[in-house]
Protein backbone atom coordinates (compact mmCIF):
# COMPACT_ATOMS: atom_id res chain seq x y z
CA UNK A 1 0.00 0.00 0.00
CA UNK A 2 1.13 3.14 -1.03
CA UNK A 3 0.15 6.44 1.34
CA UNK A 4 0.03 9.46 -1.06
CA UNK A 5 -1.18 12.86 0.44
CA UNK A 6 -2.57 15.60 -2.43
CA UNK A 7 -3.59 19.37 -2.11
CA UNK A 8 -7.11 19.93 -2.99
CA UNK A 9 -5.67 23.45 -3.76
CA UNK A 10 -8.22 26.81 -4.20
CA UNK A 11 -7.42 30.46 -5.77
CA UNK A 12 -10.20 32.56 -5.96
CA UNK A 13 -13.13 30.18 -6.18
CA UNK A 14 -11.22 27.78 -8.65
CA UNK A 15 -9.50 24.47 -8.07
CA UNK A 16 -6.43 23.40 -9.15
CA UNK A 17 -5.90 20.17 -11.65
CA UNK A 18 -2.93 19.15 -12.91
CA UNK A 19 -2.49 16.60 -16.11
CA UNK A 20 0.49 13.60 -15.54
CA UNK A 21 2.98 13.65 -17.78
CA UNK A 22 4.22 11.63 -20.61
CA UNK A 23 6.37 8.70 -19.17
CA UNK A 24 4.47 8.49 -15.64
CA UNK A 25 2.44 6.49 -14.60
CA UNK A 26 -1.04 7.32 -15.50
CA UNK A 27 0.07 9.72 -18.16
CA UNK A 28 -2.50 11.68 -19.31
CA UNK A 29 -4.82 11.40 -16.13
CA UNK A 30 -6.00 14.57 -14.18
CA UNK A 31 -5.11 14.84 -10.61
CA UNK A 32 -4.79 17.18 -7.18
CA UNK A 33 -1.40 17.71 -6.93
CA UNK A 34 0.71 16.11 -4.23
CA UNK A 35 3.15 12.71 -3.75
CA UNK A 36 4.63 9.95 -1.78
CA UNK A 37 4.81 10.23 2.40
CA UNK A 38 7.92 9.49 3.47
CA UNK A 39 8.92 7.03 6.18
CA UNK A 40 8.36 9.12 9.49
CA UNK A 41 6.74 12.27 7.70
CA UNK A 42 3.37 13.35 9.03
CA UNK A 43 1.28 13.47 6.32
CA UNK A 44 1.03 17.66 6.12
CA UNK A 45 4.63 17.81 6.20
CA UNK A 46 4.48 15.73 3.15
CA UNK A 47 1.95 17.65 0.99
CA UNK A 48 4.02 20.70 1.98
CA UNK A 49 7.27 19.61 1.00
CA UNK A 50 5.74 17.65 -2.46
CA UNK A 51 4.26 20.91 -3.92
CA UNK A 52 7.22 22.77 -3.23
CA UNK A 53 9.56 19.74 -5.06
CA UNK A 54 7.04 18.86 -8.12
CA UNK A 55 5.83 22.70 -8.34
CA UNK A 56 7.11 24.71 -6.13
CA UNK A 57 4.36 25.90 -4.67
CA UNK A 58 3.41 27.28 -1.05
CA UNK A 59 0.20 26.46 0.33
CA UNK A 60 -1.60 27.07 3.30
CA UNK A 61 -3.24 24.12 4.45
CA UNK A 62 -6.91 24.24 6.05
CA UNK A 63 -7.65 20.85 6.55
CA UNK A 64 -7.79 17.06 5.68
CA UNK A 65 -10.89 16.21 3.91
CA UNK A 66 -10.55 12.29 4.22
CA UNK A 67 -8.65 9.12 2.89
CA UNK A 68 -9.54 6.60 0.21
CA UNK A 69 -8.04 3.39 -0.87
CA UNK A 70 -8.06 2.69 -4.44
CA UNK A 71 -6.44 -0.57 -5.84
CA UNK A 72 -4.74 -0.10 -9.42
CA UNK A 73 -3.77 -3.52 -11.30
CA UNK A 74 -0.42 -3.02 -10.19
CA UNK A 75 -0.54 -1.98 -6.83
CA UNK A 76 -2.73 0.06 -4.37
CA UNK A 77 -2.86 3.53 -2.89
CA UNK A 78 -4.30 5.10 0.21
CA UNK A 79 -4.79 8.79 -1.11
CA UNK A 80 -5.52 11.78 1.91
CA UNK A 81 -6.57 14.99 0.67
CA UNK A 82 -6.45 17.73 2.39
CA UNK A 83 -8.18 21.86 1.28
CA UNK A 84 -5.34 23.68 0.71
CA UNK A 85 -5.35 27.75 -0.59
CA UNK A 86 -2.67 29.23 -2.82
CA UNK A 87 -0.14 31.44 -1.45
CA UNK A 88 2.54 31.19 -4.23
CA UNK A 89 3.31 29.60 -7.35
CA UNK A 90 5.59 30.45 -10.31
CA UNK A 91 3.77 28.09 -12.51
CA UNK A 92 6.59 25.33 -12.36
CA UNK A 93 6.11 21.56 -12.80
CA UNK A 94 8.31 18.93 -12.93
CA UNK A 95 6.21 15.90 -12.81
CA UNK A 96 2.83 17.75 -15.07
CA UNK A 97 2.63 18.64 -18.46
CA UNK A 98 -0.50 21.16 -17.80
CA UNK A 99 -2.15 22.80 -15.11
CA UNK A 100 -5.48 24.41 -14.91
CA UNK A 101 -7.37 26.70 -12.47
CA UNK A 102 -11.04 25.58 -13.05
CA UNK A 103 -14.33 26.10 -10.94
CA UNK A 104 -15.57 23.10 -9.17
CA UNK A 105 -18.65 22.15 -11.34
CA UNK A 106 -16.02 21.47 -14.27
CA UNK A 107 -14.09 18.85 -12.34
CA UNK A 108 -16.58 16.47 -14.51
CA UNK A 109 -15.17 17.43 -17.98
CA UNK A 110 -11.74 16.13 -16.86
CA UNK A 111 -10.25 12.45 -17.01
CA UNK A 112 -9.26 11.92 -13.89
CA UNK A 113 -7.49 8.94 -12.00
CA UNK A 114 -9.47 7.11 -10.38
CA UNK A 115 -8.20 7.20 -7.08
CA UNK A 116 -9.00 11.07 -7.09
CA UNK A 117 -12.87 11.00 -8.08
CA UNK A 118 -14.25 10.43 -4.60
CA UNK A 119 -12.29 13.94 -4.02
CA UNK A 120 -13.83 15.34 -7.23
CA UNK A 121 -17.07 14.53 -5.81
CA UNK A 122 -16.25 16.25 -2.08
CA UNK A 123 -15.14 19.32 -3.97
CA UNK A 124 -18.39 19.67 -5.96
CA UNK A 125 -20.95 19.34 -3.02
CA UNK A 126 -18.29 21.74 -0.90
CA UNK A 127 -20.08 25.04 -0.31
CA UNK A 128 -17.41 25.82 1.52
CA UNK A 129 -14.76 27.14 -0.45
CA UNK A 130 -11.81 28.66 0.50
Amino acid sequence: MIKVVCGIIYKDGRVLITRRKEGKSLAGYWEFPGGKIDLGELENEALTRELEEELDMEVQIFKRLGEFIHHYENFSLSLIGFKCKLINWNGMMTDHDKAEWILPHELIKYKFAEADLPFVEIIRNDENQV
